[in-house]
């Protein structure tokens, strides 16, 4: 299922390098004082310094990121969206290397609606600070990487992912509008990079659902199945910070106390809308991290400390469909719940696996290899209630 894609419209692009840095904006102002608390929150990732095997590749991202939020920064779209919002090819020519943006106006409605400044993601994105590399437990061959803040999450993929994703853009953004905090994890851009005459290179932006990490203690990648969802944990007193999978998970819950209802009913909607586009093999990622005495409200939850709200549906809704929460005082509220005791992150994740011909296939084969054991690939029905399933057996 593909994407319209009409023709690129190619630009030469301005370089931060070349007297065009970014703009100073509120999260350069406090660069200084979170770069020096991000060296100790770094546990487990490598910095990609120029000594890096992808310093060169991610340099051309960076320089790349910069010069194409520059464009919605300079033009951001005005009136109301359009279809060609979500089909606009946009390839800025660099020295050596080019990089595509597409369904740019598309993504920068999105990133404005979720009250992310332009300026701060260029910031985030562009040549200020060094990615992150962190190693995945992921069996995909994908790169990840963080923003130097750990803020914003880059991932390869392959080009029939970016293909699915892009078809399912504007019921995407729909569904964001009709569930507003829903646990859908924030896709802000895609992009492609092509170095010299090769091949192109597709790679997708997000916020991270992990953030702000410096007191995360956990963190888990979850599928609602046994099949290969173990991981070995590191070694005790390692530096490394492993994503561990359902079997590790074996025997724990969470405890959301009043939250569970309305986690149970937004994990009802957002795999329904999975299962519509026929999309399986997400992931539930989750991290636990523990609350200070301090962060408590007297006589209540943390919940009802301080809360704030999003940018309301642009769609007429019946009323209580919208499963809105209070939400807690503070970055990356979205994909935070509070808990008696501790301050779960959580978010559905890896929505670009469509169960066609070759899925139908693998679902033959693992039945026949794995007799009575559960694996990832079902249909998406099955799926989406499967892993519904899983999060109402793991919280209380």
């Amino acid at each position: 299922m593909a994407a319209p894609s009409p023709g690129p419209h190619e630009a030469l692009a301005p370089s931060p390098e070349a007297g065009q840095r970014a703009p100073v904006s509120s999260s350069s102002r406090r660069g200084l004082l979170r770069r020096l608390w991000d060296k100790q929150t770094r546990l487990g990732l490598f910095e990609i310094g120029p000594r890096h095997e992808l310093h060169g590749w991610t340099s051309m991202m960076q320089a790349g990121l910069w010069a194409a939020t520059q464009v919605s920064i300079d033009h951001p779209p005005t009136g109301l969206p359009t279809q060609e919002d979500f089909s606009e090819v946009l390839t800025q020519v660099h020295e050596g290397f080019e990089l595509g943006t597409l369904a740019g106006p598309a993504f920068a409605r999105l990133r404005r609606s979720l009250g992310l400044a332009e300026e701060d993601y260029q910031a985030a994105l562009g040549p200020g600070g060094p990615y992150l590399q962190f190693l995945s437990t992921s069996k995909s061959k994908a790169s990840f990487f963080l923003s130097h803040d750990q803020r914003f999450f880059l991932k390869t993929q392959r080009r029939r992912e970016v293909r699915v994703l892009l078809a399912h853009l504007p019921r995407y953004v729909q569904h964001l509008q009709r569930h507003p905090h829903s646990l859908l994890a924030r896709l802000l851009g895609v992009h492609s990079l092509r170095v010299a005459q090769g091949k192109k290179k597709y790679f997708i932006i997000m916020q991270s659902v992990f953030y702000p990490a410096g007191r995360i203690s956990e963190r888990y990648d979850i599928k609602g199945c046994q099949v290969s969802r173990w991981v070995e944990p590191a070694p005790e007193g390692s530096p490394l910070v492993l994503v561990l999978k359902d079997l590790n998970f074996q025997g724990k819950t969470m405890n959301l106390g009043p939250q569970r209802t309305w986690l149970l009913r937004q994990m009802e909607l957002d795999t329904a809308f999975l299962r519509e586009l026929r999309v399986l093999d997400y992931s539930l990622l989750m991290a636990f991290q523990h609350l200070h005495d301090d962060e408590w409200g007297p006589g209540s939850s943390v919940i009802f400390r301080i809360a704030r709200s999003v940018q309301g549906p642009q769609i007429p809704e019946e009323p209580g469909t919208q499963n809105r929460r209070l939400l807690p005082d503070g970055p990356n509220a979205l994909h935070v719940l509070d808990g008696p005791e501790h301050r779960y992150f959580l978010g559905l994740v890896d929505l670009a696996t469509v169960y066609g011909l070759r899925k139908r296939l693998e679902h033959l084969w693992k039945t026949l290899r794995y007799p009575g054991r559960t694996f990832s690939t079902v249909s998406p029905a099955r799926y989406a209630q499967r892993l519904c399933q899983w999060v109402e057996a793991h919280t209380e």
